[in-house]
């Protein structure tokens, strides 16, 4: 099975078996009967198919392709953190390592963080949620919790600013903006709507509305356009692209499936852990 993120390169979405977002691919990857993944994305998603499946191959076409965001962070650190807040729960973004998410409780993903703080977390007294401190701004917005936060961030997503946003808005006054909640909170309070990218396509779908300012990596208008052939995308700032999503091409996928190289191995000790939170976070 090939997946693909909504971010990856228009040719290597077009082979995809299965393309979406954190969550549809780590529920792709926990379903599958495919004794190969090849997965097209960053190095903190094939982890967390590799968490899921241990048993299969899963393969990363390249090696190098990580997340700033979730390098911000290390299980020492998170250590550190927990240490100073022994009575917290710690919910961790799925942008973080298999020994991040080992030192967790339940992980997340921007589709669904506002659904486990509601339900899964209500109870609980203190949150430590890292890495992402937008995310968990606008999390808190939304549901009035105070979370005790990591500095980490998305380089991509905080390269869109306010006034590309107001820009777009001046140049297409009938569009409305949708915005990933991994922006920053001046960007997320101008928008129309606030959506991880998976429910940014569901959105789009729905809605009459034929003219979209896109806020988030420029990668998904090509699944966008696609499904909406009636419909016009505006990306907020050319500057959202993420190098690292970019790096997957064609060749290294072929490359790796010839060769079966570039495996994802989590050791034991790790993975069992990791995957009580994100086996939590599936079942909620």
């Amino acid at each position: 099975m090939i997946l693909a993120h909504n971010y990856q390169l228009p040719e290597v979405q077009d082979i995809a078996d299965f393309v979406g977002d954190s969550l549809g691919l780590s529920i792709q990857a926990a379903r599958t009967d495919a004794e190969i993944i090849v997965f097209c994305g960053v190095h903190f998603m094939a982890e967390t198919a590799k968490i899921l499946s241990p048993g299969k191959t899963v393969l990363l076409p390249e090696p190098k392709a990580g997340c700033p965001m979730a390098d911000m962070i290390d299980a020492e650190q998170l250590q550190a953190l927990k240490a100073e807040h022994p009575g917290a729960s710690v919910l961790c973004y799925v942008n973080t390592s298999a020994e991040v998410k080992a030192e967790c409780d339940l992980c997340c993903t921007s589709a669904n963080a506002l659904q486990l703080v509601r339900d899964v977390l209500k109870d609980e007294k203190e949150i430590i949620f890292v890495p992402d401190r937008y995310l968990a701004a606008y999390v808190s917005s939304q549901t009035g919790r105070k979370f005790i936060t990591w500095p980490g961030f998305c380089p991509t997503h905080a390269r869109i600013l306010p006034e590309d946003i107001l820009r777009q808005k001046a140049l297409h006054p009938g569009a409305m903006t949708i915005v990933h909640p991994e922006c920053t909170p001046e960007l997320t309070r101008l928008a129309d709507r606030v959506a991880s990218t998976e429910g940014m396509c569901r959105y789009v779908k729905e809605t009459a509305v034929k003219e979209i300012i896109v806020g988030t990596e420029q990668g998904i208008i090509h699944r966008l356009n696609k499904e909406n052939p009636d419909k016009t995308f505006y990306p907020a700032s050319p500057h959202a692209v993420c190098p690292n999503m970019k790096a997957t091409t064609l060749e290294k996928v072929l490359w790796s499936l010839e060769d079966l190289t570039q495996e994802i191995e989590v050791p034991d000790a790790i993975r069992l852990r990791a995957r009580r939170s994100i086996e939590r976070m599936l079942s909620a």
